[in-house]
C-alpha cells in the first residue's frame, strides 16, 4: 500500500493510523504538539467518555445529515468499542449510555493508542506543524512542508482538529490547508462550553451545584430540554446540562432552570409555605431565591438570559468547518487522495461521548476508504 501522511495526532488521526497500519500501509503521523493524544487525555473531564450507546445522527449538527448517517451507520457504538478493545482496553457504559474505560482514565485510552502505534511501527513526527500542503501533478503525490523539512506522501488525511481547546494546539490554522484545494469553511463557533449571563442574575450563587431540568427558550418557544448538573460561576453557568444546552442556544436565549424537576409547583409552594425552601434545594440557593421574591416559583422556573460563552479557549468542540458535502465519502471532491477526519469537518455532537465517537468513526472510515 502507498505511503500515507496523517496531519494531526489526536483521536481521529491515531484511529486512522492504527487501522491503516493493520492493513499494511506505510503511515507517517505529523503532530504539531510535543505528544500524541493530548486532547484525548483530557476528554470526559479526564475520565475518557469515548462513545455513547445511543449513537445516531439526531445527536449531531452538520450540513449533510444523510452523509453523516451513512458514516455513523458503518461505525456504530459496538464497532468503535470493539476497535478500542482490540488494543487491549476494557470499556463499560454508565446508566446514561456514556461509555468509559473501566479505569475511568482518559489517559489510559491515549496510552493504548501510543502502545499500538509503536508496536505497528508507525513513523511519528512530533513538533511538526504542516505549514504548506500541495499536490505535485508531475510526481502524482503530495508534498507537506514542516518547518525546515518536507514529507512526501501518496495520500493525506487531514485530521488536525478545529479551533476548540487551543491549549491543545488546535488553533484553526489547518483549515487553510484545505482551502488551498478549493474547500470552503462554514462559520465557526464554540460548542460544549460554559455560558455567560448577566452577573447580577447569578450573584450569590457562585460555587453552588444542582441537578436541574433545563429548558432553552428562544422568543418564548422551547428549543431544547435536558436534565443534568448546573454549576454556577461568577459570570454564568457551567456543568453537564449547560454543556449540552450550549449546542442549542445562542446569545439572547433564555435558560429556564427547574431546581425541583421531580416535584410540581404546588408541592414546592406547599413546602415553602411551611418552612421555606430549606431541605428542598441547596441552602445557599434557597436563601437567594427567597430574597428575590416568590421562591417557590423561582425554584421551578429560574430564568437566565445568555449573553455569550467562554469562547474557543474553553470550548470542547468546534461548530462548523469543512462542509461534509464537499467530500465523497471522506475524500475531497476537489483533490483525489486528500481525506478528512474528525473535528475539522462540519460535524459536531452533543455532550456525552458523541464527538469522540465521531473522531474514531471518521478516522476508521477514512482508513477503510484508503485501503479499498
Amino acid at each position: 500500500m502507498s505511503k500515507i501522511a496523517i496531519i494531526g495526532g489526536g483521536a481521529a488521526g491515531m484511529a486512522c493510523a492504527v487501522e491503516l497500519l493493520r492493513r499494511g500501509a506505510k503511515v507517517c503521523i505529523l503532530e504539531r504538539g510535543e505528544r500524541l493524544g493530548k486532547k484525548l487525555s483530557a476528554t470526559g473531564n479526564g475520565q475518557g467518555n469515548v462513545t455513547n450507546t445511543a449513537i445516531s445522527p439526531e445527536h449531531y449538527f452538520t450540513d449533510d445529515p444523510q452523509r453523516l448517517a451513512q458514516i455513523l451507520g458503518g461505525y456504530p457504538c459496538a464497532r468503535v468499542v470493539g476497535f478500542l478493545e482490540s488494543m487491549g482496553g476494557v470499556f463499560v457504559p454508565d446508566s446514561r449510555g456514556r461509555v468509559y474505560p473501566a479505569s475511568r482514565q482518559a489517559s489510559a485510552v491515549t496510552d493504548l493508542f501510543r502502545r499500538e502505534l509503536a508496536a505497528l511501527g508507525a513513523q511519528i513526527c512530533l513538533g511538526a506543524q504542516v505549514k504548506q500542503l500541495a499536490y505535485d501533478p508531475r510526481r502524482g503525490d503530495f508534498s507537506l512542508a514542516c518547518g525546515e523539512g518536507q514529507v512526501r506522501a501518496d495520500a493525506v488525511v487531514l485530521a488536525a482538529g478545529g479551533c476548540a481547546g487551543r491549549g491543545f494546539g488546535t488553533d484553526g490554522s489547518a483549515y487553510a490547508l484545505a482551502q488551498g484545494f478549493g474547500h470552503t469553511v462554514s462559520p465557526l463557533s464554540p460548542a460544549l462550553v460554559r455560558l455567560k449571563t448577566d452577573p447580577a442574575a447569578v450573584r450569590g450563587l457562585k460555587g453552588i451545584r444542582a441537578e436541574v431540568g433545563l429548558t432553552v427558550l428562544r422568543g418564548g418557544q422551547e428549543r431544547y430540554r435536558c436534565r443534568g448538573d448546573v454549576l454556577f460561576t461568577e459570570s454564568g453557568v457551567s456543568g453537564d446540562a449547560v454543556f449540552r444546552a450550549s449546542s442549542h442556544c445562542e446569545r439572547g436565549d433564555v435558560l429556564l432552570l427547574d431546581f425541583v424537576p421531580d416535584g410540581p409547583l404546588s408541592r414546592v409552594r406547599e413546602q415553602a409555605e411551611k418552612g421555606g425552601l430549606l431541605c428542598v434545594v441547596n441552602n445557599g440557593l434557597a436563601r437567594v431565591l427567597e430574597k428575590r421574591g416568590d421562591g417557590a416559583a423561582l425554584a421551578k422556573a429560574f430564568p437566565l438570559t445568555v449573553t455569550g460563552s467562554h469562547g474557543f479557549e474553553e470550548a470542547q468542540v468546534t461548530r462548523g468547518g469543512i462542509p461534509l458535502r464537499e467530500t465523497d465519502g471522506l475524500m475531497s471532491v476537489f483533490r483525489s487522495g486528500l481525506y478528512f477526519a474528525g473535528e475539522i469537518l462540519n460535524v459536531d455532537g452533543e455532550c456525552g461521548g458523541y464527538n469522540l465517537h465521531w473522531a474514531f468513526a471518521s478516522g476508521l472510515a477514512a482508513a477503510e476508504e484508503l485501503a479499498c
